[in-house]
């Protein structure tokens, strides 16, 4: 069993940076594929960042946050990070660190693969 708890969320203004930690306790990290997801108020949960164990720490990110978020882990601490530069409004939403025995890259998008989730903190940007 693994448990996630993340931190780091806050309110910033427009054009900050905040970076998100999600630590692992239960298990390592290793061959897992540890993702970032989102969910604004009255959406869907959406997929932001992965970071793959398998595949050498390949890192895979949704179009809307290429070049502003980087995904990253720090092994030794058992922790994943997302560091989020250039914040914008439409980035408020409550933030889940995700994670799953690693597999095909082309299901780390998708929420059913994870079988293990964080509470989520919130991100606010105001503008």
């Amino acid at each position: 069993q693994v448990q996630l708890v993340e931190s780091g969320g806050g309110l910033v203004q427009a054009g900050g940076s905040l970076r998100l930690s999600c630590a692992a306790s239960g298990r390592t990290f290793n061959n897992y594929v540890t993702g970032w997801f989102r969910q604004a108020p009255g959406k869907e949960r959406e997929f932001v960042a992965a970071i793959s164990w398998r595949i050498g720490g390949r890192t895979y990110y949704t179009d809307s946050v290429k070049d502003r978020f980087t995904i990253s882990r720090d092994n030794a601490k058992n922790t994943v990070h997302l560091q989020m530069n250039s914040l914008k409004p439409e980035d408020t939403a409550v933030y889940y660190c995700a994670a799953a025995a690693d597999r095909y890259s082309g299901t780390y998008r998708s929420l059913r693969t994870y079988d293990y989730w964080g509470r989520g903190t919130q991100v606010t940007v105001s503008s």
